[in-house]
């Protein structure tokens, strides 16, 4: 199935996660592959956290984002390249929930309500996940309320949220060197 773009811009928002290999540039290595693509383009990122693992505990700390962007695909055209990042950087689907060199994740894009095979919008365990819930809040626009009232309401329930400590703040340019941590 091919997707094509679509004629307005949409803004979205994407989890980042990795715990395998050089986290930090991994994280700043498919924020660079997506905001390469033509139809993708960064608006803001939130800090980097370094969260416990959750479902399947015998592996690495993640580290964990997210990022905004603006764009003109559709939402599975989205999802699409972000696939092909995940590839690109080595990712491997072998043990739900294990370890990974990157995961990306749609989280909401536009208030849209999707629900297929391939996706569903909004993501369906945002709001369980406090590696995700406080990251979002970090970049969640003021003029989205919706989203801004769910993640805020979410974030007052969501149990975990001990197990995510903020690790590094997100550096306006993603091209910077890694810390080394």
């Amino acid at each position: 199935m091919t997707a094509y773009p679509t004629s307005e811009s949409s803004e979205a928002y994407i989890a980042l996660g990795a715990n395998l290999g050089d986290r930090e540039q991994t994280l700043r290595s498919a924020i660079a592959l997506l905001d390469a693509h033509d139809e993708v383009q960064l608006l803001r990122c939130s800090g980097i956290y370094e969260t416990d693992p959750v479902g399947y505990l015998d592996q690495p700390a993640f580290l964990n984002m997210v990022i905004a962007v603006t764009t003109t695909l559709s939402p599975q055209a989205l999802l699409a390249c972000m696939l092909q990042v995940e590839q690109q950087l080595g990712r491997e689907r072998s043990i739900r929930w294990g370890p990974r060199t990157v995961d990306l994740d749609l989280l909401w894009m536009e208030d849209q309500s999707i629900q297929t095979e391939e996706l569903e919008l909004p993501h369906p365990r945002m709001e369980e996940r406090a590696f995700v819930l406080v990251p979002l809040a970090d970049v969640v626009a003021a003029d989205t309320p919706v989203l801004h009232h769910l993640v805020q309401t979410a974030l007052e329930i969501v149990e975990g949220k001990g197990g995510v400590r903020l690790w590094k703040t997100c550096v306006s340019h993603i091209e910077s060197e890694p810390s080394g941590s």
